[in-house]
């Protein structure tokens, strides 16, 4: 499976951190919180397939599961990483959730940020007003380097996202906007979580985190934060004034809560 993954770190005697990104997205969203996670350990920043820098193969799959196996086996055969860390955000918390369900022994720990799959009554179809993010990062791409310096175009394009859109950085923005517009693999990913959940099982083993923002207007309370479906030994927080990226809003914040999971 083409999947890249971008090494943050040269002692590799420090633990393996795994970071996975969600729909549409890239490695480059964990941007803000390298400085402080590559302190404690070797970041392996993913770019799932048709994202970031990684080739989309036609002739994968792009369910959850088949992704979480892709990066486990990735990481072994490049990196000769055979145990690590894991936290993701949206599909990329769905994925780490897969991850540690399916090799618990590989999995040290687990924290999702807003993860995908925690829905009672899974989509069937896509829904066009969900991709407007997409269709916006693809029709301003031409102009996007100068686009975001226009305050309504931010406005449009993550008030939705982050209820302190007006802060995030000009490097956030532009990054998450050139990914989103040149996500290739972006259908092929949201057609594989079409007609799924989250219903595997992670051991008591595996530590796991979850977390949601309290203005995630992406996967909303309670329709996409069935605590039902997530593991359940995990420890479930909410943060205010937060939205569906809380590595944006929060960035040391969210830094210590992965490495106190990790500690755990």
């Amino acid at each position: 499976m083409a999947i890249k993954a971008h090494r943050h770190g040269d002692d590799l005697h420090k633990p393996a951190l795994v970071l996975v990104h969600g729909l549409g997205s890239a490695a480059t969203i964990w941007k803000s919180l390298l400085p402080q996670l590559s302190k404690s350990f070797t970041v392996y920043a993913i770019d799932l397939p048709g994202h970031g820098e990684a080739p989309l193969d036609e002739g994968e799959k792009y369910d959850p599961q088949s992704l979480a196996r892709g990066i486990i086996e990735e990481l072994e055969r490049s990196h000769q990483v055979t145990e690590l860390h894991v936290a993701g955000n949206s599909l990329g918390g769905w994925i780490a959730l897969e991850m540690a369900a399916d090799q618990p022994q590989r999995t040290k720990t687990l924290t999702g940020l807003a993860p995908a799959g925690l829905w009672l009554k899974p989509a069937s179809g896509r829904v066009p007003s969900e991709a407007q993010s997409y269709y916006l990062a693809k029709v301003l791409r031409p102009v996007i380097r100068f686009g975001l310096h226009i305050i309504a175009l931010r406005k449009i394009g993550y008030a939705n996202v982050s209820p302190k859109w007006r802060e995030l950085s000009y490097e956030i923005c532009y990054d998450s906007a050139y990914a989103m517009g040149n996500a290739t693999g972006y259908f092929q990913a949201w057609d594989g979580m079409l007609g799924r959940r989250f219903e595997a099982h992670v051991p008591e083993s595996v530590p796991v985190t979850i977390l949601f923002g309290d203005t995630d207007n992406t996967l909303p309370y309670p329709h996409s934060q069935e605590r039902s479906l997530a593991p359940a030994h995990a420890s479930w927080m909410v943060i205010d004034n937060c939205g569906h990226a809380p590595m944006w809003d929060y960035p040391d914040l969210i830094a210590k809560i992965i490495k106190e999971t990790t500690e755990r």
